[in-house]
Formats: structure tokens, C-alpha cells, sequence
């Protein structure tokens, strides 16, 4: 067997190949040099554009766009009016904006284990974590995979809970058919550079309820309106306008807008290219005993963000960091998504203990997320295969 790289031999690639890339053609290029030589460029037209556009594409009948997928999820919370007091049931595996969107309301977000088989949130641990303080489930669609939508839905039904879905992952997704964005009470989306389509950055909450529409227009912009019938004093005045709440500058400039609605006429496209190349690995490592493919359930039409590969440590006489290293030096650039959330240091400082989601933490020991990104060529997802093969019989228990 040829010596891997790290112990001196030639990597497979000569140039490194990262987990995530974005897809910026001339097209997109030109429209955003078309609005920064116009007369707006934040608040303008493209700005109501891109949420026509995404009501368009989901479903949903109104949509906000705002300058990050965290906003997205900080605005949710805001107009569901999450408060001190009130917990937020979400999953340990996602970035941990799913749930500082709970703390930067001052509610405790509540911690449910995962499915083993698709690591998406558990709605049988949901239900053992509801208490008479729960104001709203935020379920993440996991590398782009919906969550089991109907057993959730059933769940907020039977408590009077809000589903506010994290989708930052899963644009382009369809659950039963129906595209993600109009099925749960409020869905966000994220368009940070890694994800399927980008505008550098970006976020989107997607409702099809006007209350929340309404005030999620106000949070979005420090709360501060010009409608009369929303004033305290109103009067006449054409200049005049008034802060009624606490908001925030959450807005999304006119040429982001411009880029993601721009990005929007090529989901399609992109979403192809995910499905193959994740076909592509799928048959390379189904048949592998030493690592384990992410299951999805039959009514996930699944856009991936995410191509995560689980080792299964009775296979192979190396650890998660072994086989990451030895990846790295073929020149493949792996990363883990995601490090529990209440293993950060601020979480641990809140009092949350590791052991909370045994399930969540044993996947996390062991997983690795490979490249997955449009632009990837026959040769990278070829290389890709060959370097996780060869580290793995490399590392491969009882190797001959």
C-alpha cells in the first residue's frame, strides 16, 4: 500500500479542495454592478424584489429579508414575543445562533437529542423536554434535510407551541413536495457564502401569518414606523415617524438583495449538481463498513448543504483527529459540523453540562463533513473518493 502523505507520500491532490465554495458567475456579477451605479443601494426595489421572489419559489406569502441568517432567527423570536421565563426547544447539532436566538431574548433554550440515523432533532425527545414554559420549537434541517415536519407540527399542535424552522441549511428542500418556507409558522433562511445560494450574506424569514409579518418588518429596522395606524401621536406629517418598540438595523442592502434573487433563477441547477455528487459519494461509501452514510427519510426531497460521514471507531485503529489529519494532508479540507452547542464555553458558564444529548455527542466524536459545493469537477469528487478510501484502509482494524 502506497504511504499516505502525511508519512512522506504524494497527496492526491496537489492543491487543496475545501469543504464549502461559493458559485459567483458574470451574471450575478453584472447585476450587482448594475445597482451600485444606480440610485439605491440599501431599501430599495431589489430589496422587495428578493421577497417576492422567495414567496415566489416557497409559497409563502410574506417574506422578510434581513442582513443574516441570525437576524433571521433573532427577528422570529422577537415576533413571536419569546421572553425572561419562556424556554425554546432546538437541537445541540446546528451553529449556536439556533439557539442564542432564545438568549438574545431572555428566554433558556432546552436542549433535545437527535435521530441517530438522520441526526435531525428527535420529536420523541422533544416531547420529553416540553415543560409549561415552552413557547416555540426551532427544529434545524440538518445538512439541508427536512425534519420529520408532521410529527412536529402535531407536537406544537397538542401544546399550542410555535414551529419557527431553521432551514438556514435547506433551500430548495420540499417535504412531501411542498418546498420548505410556507409549511411551518416561520421559516428562516440563510445566504452566507457556504450555502447553496449566497449574497455573501443574508438571511430570510419566510410566515403565512400577517401579525407576524407585520412585526417582523418592524424589528428588522430599530422598530421605527411611518404607518399612522401603528403610531402613538400620529399626525399628518410626511417626515414623521416613530419608534415604538426595541428593534434592530437588520436590514439587507440593495445589491445583496440583487446577488440572491440573481443566485435564486439557478437553484435548480445547483441543487442538480448537489443531488449528483451526493449520489456520487453515497455509492462509494455505502458499501464501507468502517464509516456510516447520513440516512434520509422518504419525505425529504433534500437540497444538501452538508455531506457529513460518520467513522465507526470498532472499524479502525485511529481516532476522528487521526483520520482528519491524514485527510488534510492528502489536500482534502474536512471540517465537523457541528460541535454540540452547550459545549461552548459561554454555555458551559450558563450552567449546561455536557451529557445532555447523549445521542448528539457520540455523533459529533465521530463525524467529518466532506466538499460539497456546485462547482466541483468529476476530477474533485473523484479525488475526494480516493483520498477517504485510501486513509481508511490506511487505518482500517486487522490491515493486512
Amino acid at each position: 500500500m502506497d504511504k499516505l502523505a502525511i508519512d512522506g507520500g504524494t497527496p492526491v491532490r496537489s492543491s487543496p479542495i475545501h469543504y464549502g465554495r461559493q458559485c459567483i458567475e458574470e451574471d450575478d456579477i453584472q447585476i450587482v454592478a448594475d445597482v451600485l451605479r444606480g440610485e439605491l443601494i440599501t431599501t430599495g426595489p431589489k430589496v422587495e424584489l428578493l421577497e417576492k421572489n422567495l414567496c415566489t419559489l416557497t409559497g409563502a406569502k410574506y417574506a422578510v429579508v434581513v442582513s443574516s441568517g441570525t437576524a433571521a432567527l433573532h427577528c422570529a423570536c422577537m415576533a413571536l414575543g419569546i421572553k425572561s421565563g419562556d424556554e425554546v426547544i432546538t437541537t445541540p447539532m446546528t451553529l449556536a445562533a439556533s439557539a442564542n436566538c432564545a438568549l438574545f431574548c431572555g428566554a433558556k433554550p432546552v436542549f433535545a437529542d437527535i435521530n441517530p440515523e438522520t441526526y435531525n432533532i428527535s420529536p420523541v425527545s422533544i416531547r420529553q423536554h416540553i415543560t409549561e414554559k415552552t413557547k416555540a420549537i426551532i427544529p434545524v434541517d440538518f445538512t439541508g434535510q427536512a425534519v420529520e415536519l408532521d410529527e412536529i407540527q402535531q407536537i406544537c399542535k397538542e401544546h399550542k407551541l410555535i414551529l419557527i424552522e431553521d432551514a438556514a441549511h435547506a433551500i430548495g428542500t420540499k417535504y412531501k413536495g411542498k418546498p420548505i418556507g410556507s409549511i411551518s409558522d416561520m421559516t428562516i433562511f440563510s445566504f452566507h457564502p457556504v450555502k447553496t445560494i449566497t449574497g455573501g450574506e443574508g438571511g430570510a424569514i419566510l410566515t403565512n401569518n400577517r401579525e407576524y409579518y407585520e412585526k417582523l418588518l418592524l424589528y428588522r429596522s430599530h422598530a421605527i414606523t411611518r404607518d399612522e395606524s401603528q403610531m402613538m401621536h400620529p399626525t399628518h406629517e410626511k417626515w414623521y415617524y416613530e419608534q415604538i418598540d426595541l428593534g434592530y438595523n437588520y436590514r439587507m442592502t440593495d445589491f445583496q438583495a440583487a446577488l440572491i434573487s440573481s443566485q435564486l433563477t439557478k437553484l435548480a441547477r445547483f441543487s442538480a449538481r448537489r443531488h449528483y455528487i451526493v449520489e456520487k459519494y453515497n455509492a462509494a461509501f455505502s458499501q464501507m463498513p468502517e464509516v456510516t452514510i447520513q440516512k434520509e427519510i422518504p419525505e425529504s426531497d433534500t437540497t444538501r448543504h452538508l455531506y457529513i460521514l460518520k467513522l465507526n471507531p470498532e472499524y479502525l485503529n485511529a481516532d476522528r483527529r487521526e483520520i482528519f489529519d491524514a485527510l488534510f494532508a492528502e489536500n482534502i479540507r474536512c471540517n465537523v459540523h457541528y460541535i454540540p452547542v452547550y459545549y461552548h464555553p459561554y454555555y458551559q458558564k450558563l450552567g449546561y453540562k455536557k451529557g445532555l444529548c447523549p445521542i448528539a455527542e457520540e455523533l459529533y466524536e465521530n463525524i467529518l463533513t466532506l466538499p460539497l459545493y456546485y462547482l466541483m469537477t468529476e476530477e474533485d469528487i473523484e479525488d475526494v473518493v480516493i483520498a477517504i478510501k485510501k486513509v481508511i484502509v490506511h487505518y482500517r482494524k486487522n490491515n493486512d
